[in-house]
């Protein structure tokens, strides 16, 4: 049905209030909205028997069936439950057995019979996206639009045997915004105000007090699914009914006109307010005047004279474009030239001809490459045109992408009469004047070489954890947009020239961008401190540092990515030659911490991108400034369009569909475990995407008593406060050696009295606030948990009693191994000590290891041995021994267990990025 054609995931939880009334329910039906139904209805304490839903498609079940095979609530799913008209006897019968006293349908595409509709003691009841009896049948939501409704809602009634007839339960309405779409309206109202709905609806009927309200056949409408070969546009009408036909169509099937003879699907269409634009004139089939190719899109008039403005086209092939470049598109019609310019595409004919003295005639469809060009023939080709025919700039790289004859004159032509300039970046900044300067911050979405507001308009706040005021509004991204941004990096890959890019090119464009990161080094830490609450001088040398060491490192390896020839047994009488390739994957996802937002970017990023992919990348949510001031750089550096994209949003949103995107091949994650174990688990079932993982921590320290006790209480501070604690490696327990720790813990806590706490700006500050609230809250519940399992608190465990998010570093002693704080990690200025018997090395190794994490560890200790033979048993993806916390942009980081798989830095993050293709040939 048409208006399921873009859900989204959306997390969602009802009131908690209690009902006395519970029911036995059936859910019959399917989609995410049967899912959130479901899951609601079970949180109110009703009893769901029995779920009935659609079969698996592809090996993966439906949104409803896979929570509630979950949940242990038994599952049918049925591929019909009628034959020839008439209900199959063993499928009704297995519906009776559950015994349901009512069943639900959130939205269902079955036929469902009537002696299973009425079986139940309260019958059945069925959720419509209309304000019935307007808008009957499977489209109701695209009708809303197509007439033009000024309300929306739904409506929940009881089944009969009509259709959308029975009667109604309750109903909500909505008003639809001038510019509404299918996936805005459903998004804003019909999903989550349905689902609460849903929940009530079933409530009335266990309490007695559902109404049945008789629908009136006055306004009554029924309309069917449209398809595309009816979806064509009227233009002979005013300019909102076209709009409205167009919104109401998009995305599926999606409206058409009809441009220079070919069809062509309209998307993304808007009223248009105020003077229109100029623009270059196109025929548009039907209408009372031409249409116009804008900087904005593609306007067109309506019989009223009045416009709209479309902003995406779609051709037969299935090619998306910005309605704003079809004259630069292949698909768009040949350019009518002067007269001189027609004499230039003759001398670039002559040209053509010298270099290609092997093809008889040069032809619009002569191929510069198939007809035997080489790279010194691109040299030639770029400097006689240059010295031949005025002077027009071009390089090497437009031969690459016009490489027919046709192709490359329009080319030529547009450079010289400067209609393929690329427009100039428009960024509507937020400036604050902070740290002595003046600090230039984007905020909106970042998609195809361009910042945009999301497509929902939707915003939310990101707060400076210093002292908790707003630093600015930042876009809210939609599925929409990861969609959008999806579609901008599989383009940039597949057509555009980055995936034809020498990878030596590829690295110096890397090595441009590090050299702008480093000229804008103190604006980024700048923006990273207010924004994260980082020290200043440790964003300077580690967020934003660290981040350019990062990509000049992989600048580097862009040229020297290889494969291998192997040596197997030939064919006789003929031979073999077997090599492989590396390949990058295509489009690749990245969802990065709010810890060190700058660094984690540039961990997986660089490699992704020196590997030859393209990304989208989701900042977390409460720190998106320094990647969106990223994002800008990376416009500044040259980075082709489509490349990068950034969106920042929720997890549960934009990283959900990132993880279920079909287009993505990839995806690099570092967050919690569960978060990574659910986004394993979508990658899998969407299509067998290739992840990498950099979980949770609860990395051991063991403190040996021959160790530099100096070394070690500087060492050992570092591995739990460096960053305020919040430090993926962070020391979670340490294990002091007996003899040695009263002496240990006294110096540590002398260390912490010295240490300062306050503002981050401060070059003399020791200590930041945490990074938000809601951490800051669940630090400060930590330590409380632990004093009540019986841990000795040492020094701190509270919050600072100051404006913002500090919390005072903190020591606790005593800790035994069953206690929760020491087996799970607190990310915040925690130390957790234990300690353990002289010499019992075997002991605090097994200790050490008890845990389901394994990222990192450390020892301290004067003895090689003692420390060799410590960190080859430590169970760790990374062991530091006499040092912590470093890490190097060569040398692979990750870790084991329930800590993740895959390697960020080092040559192997590359592999993470690529491919292995084997090649054989016989000769």
């Amino acid at each position: 049905m048409l208006w399921t054609a873009n859900t989204i995931i959306r997390k969602f939880s009802s009131s908690s209030a209690y009902y006395q009334n519970k029911l036995k329910l059936a859910l019959i039906g399917q989609s995410l909205f049967g899912q959130e139904v479901y899951t609601n209805l079970r949180k109110q304490g009703h009893k769901v028997v029995g779920v009935f839903t659609v079969p698996d498609k592809d090996g993966k079940a439906d949104p409803l069936a896979v929570v509630a095979e979950k949940d242990g609530t038994p599952v049918f799913k049925f591929p019909r439950w009628r034959l020839k008209g008439k209900p199959i006897p063993e499928v009704v019968e297995a519906y009776k057995a559950v015994g349901a006293e009512l069943n639900v349908m959130p939205f269902c595409s079955q036929f469902i019979p009537m002696n299973v509709i009425d079986f139940p003691k309260h019958g059945s009841i069925i959720y419509h996206p209309s304000i019935l009896p307007r808008h009957r049948g499977a489209s109701a939501i695209n009708w809303t639009l197509i007439e033009g409704d000024k309300k929306a809602g739904f409506s929940i009634f009881w089944a009969d045997d009509g259709l959308d007839t029975g009667p109604i339960l309750l109903q909500k309405e909505c008003p639809v915004e001038p510019n509404d779409t299918v996936d805005t309206l459903y998004n804003r109202f019909l999903f989550p105000e349905g689902i609460k709905a849903m929940v009530e609806a079933v409530q009335l009927i266990a309490d007695g007090k559902a109404p049945k309200i008789p629908q009136s056949e006055e306004g009554a409408s029924y309309e069917g699914i449209q398809k595309k070969s009816n979806a064509k546009v009227n233009m002979a009408q005013p300019a909102e009914v076209i709009h409205n036909w167009i919104r109401g169509h998009d995305k599926v099937p999606g409206a058409w006109i009809v441009i220079d003879g070919k069809p062509v699907t309209l998307y993304s269409s808007s009223m248009l307010s105020g003077s229109v634009p100029a623009g270059q004139p196109i025929e548009v089939e039907g209408a009372s005047q031409p249409g116009l190719i804008a900087k904005s899109g593609l306007i067109l008039f309506g019989s009223d004279g009045k416009a709209l403005q479309v902003k995406n086209l779609q051709f037969e092939d299935r090619k998306m474009i910005p309605a704003s470049k079809y004259f630069s598109s292949d698909e768009a019609a040949s350019l009518d030239l002067t007269d001189d310019e027609k004499k230039m595409a003759e001398e670039i004919r002559a040209i053509w001809k010298g270099i290609l003295s092997n093809v008889p005639v040069i032809d619009d469809t002569t191929d510069f490459f198939k007809s035997g060009a080489a790279s010194m023939d691109v040299v030639r080709l770029v400097e006689e045109v240059k010295q031949k025919c005025g002077g027009v700039q071009l390089q090497n790289e437009d031969v690459y992408m016009a490489t027919t004859f046709q192709i490359f004159v329009q080319m030529f032509v547009r450079r010289l009469r400067g209609e393929d300039q690329e427009e100039e970046l428009v960024i509507d900044y937020v400036t604050k004047d902070v740290n002595n300067m003046t600090v230039k911050m984007p905020h909106q979405c970042f998609i195809n070489g361009n910042f945009e507001d999301a497509e929902d308009g939707k915003t939310y706040n990101t707060v400076n954890p210093t002292d908790g005021s707003v630093i600015c509004k930042v876009s809210y991204a939609s599925v929409a947009d990861v969609d959008r941004a999806v579609s901008a990096a599989k383009e940039a890959f597949d057509n555009g020239p980055w995936g034809k890019m020498n990878p030596r090119d590829r690295g110096r464009l890397l090595y441009r961008l590090a050299d702008l990161m480093e000229e804008h080094q103190e604006e980024l830490a700048t923006i990273e401190t207010i924004d994260s609450g980082a020290v200043y001088t440790l964003a300077l040398k580690t967020h934003v540092g660290m981040s350019i060491q990062t990509f000049r490192y992989f600048a580097g390896w862009c040229d020297k990515i290889q494969g291998s020839t192997i040596p197997i047994n030939q064919a006789r009488p003929n031979r073999n030659l077997t090599f492989t390739k590396k390949e990058p994957l295509g489009v690749c996802a990245i969802v990065i911490p709010w810890n060190y937002p700058l660094m984690m970017l540039a961990w997986k990023s660089a490699a992704c991108l020196a590997a030859g992919n393209t990304l989208v990348l989701k900042p977390a949510q409460v720190t998106p400034l320094t990647a969106l001031k990223f994002a800008e750089l990376t416009v500044k550096a040259g980075i082709p369009k489509g490349v990068i994209n950034i969106v920042p949003g929720s997890g549960g949103l934009v990283g959900q569909r990132m993880s279920d995107h079909p287009d993505i091949r990839k995806l690099g994650f570092t967050g919690s475990t569960p978060i990574g174990k659910q986004i394993m688990k979508s990658c899998a079932v969407s299509n067998l995407k290739k992840v990498s993982l950099e979980l949770g921590g609860k990395s051991p320290l063991i403190i040996f008593s021959d160790c530099d006790m100096d070394k070690a209480v500087r060492m050992g501070m570092s591995s739990v406060y460096f960053n305020k604690g919040e430090n993926c490696i962070a020391a979670g327990r340490l294990f002091v050696e007996e003899s040695i720790h009263d002496e240990y813990i006294r110096r540590v806590v002398e260390e912490i009295k010295k240490m300062k706490i306050g503002d981050p700006l401060d070059r003399s500050t020791d200590h930041g606030p945490q990074n938000h609230k809601a951490h800051l809250d669940k630090l400060v519940e930590y330590c409380e948990l632990g004093v009540k399992e019986g841990a000795t608190l040492v020094y701190g465990g509270r919050q600072v009693d100051r404006q913002g998010f500090f919390m005072e570093p903190t020591v606790f002693t005593d800790v035994e191994d069953h206690m929760f704080i020491a087996k799970e990690e607190s990310f915040g200025p925690v130390m957790v000590v234990s300690k353990f018997k002289d010499g019992d090395v075997d002991g605090v190794l097994s200790r050490a290891n008890n845990t389901e994490f394994g990222l990192a560890s450390g020892v301290f200790t004067r003895d090689i041995n003692k420390a060799m033979y410590v960190s080859e048993r430590l169970e760790a993806g990374t062991v530091f021994i006499n040092t912590y916390n470093k890490t190097d942009v060569a040398a692979p980081f990750g870790g084991f267990k329930q800590s993740g798989f895959g390697k960020d830095l080092g040559e192997e993050a590359l592999h993470e990025y690529l491919r292995t293709k084997a090649v054989t040939v016989e000769y």
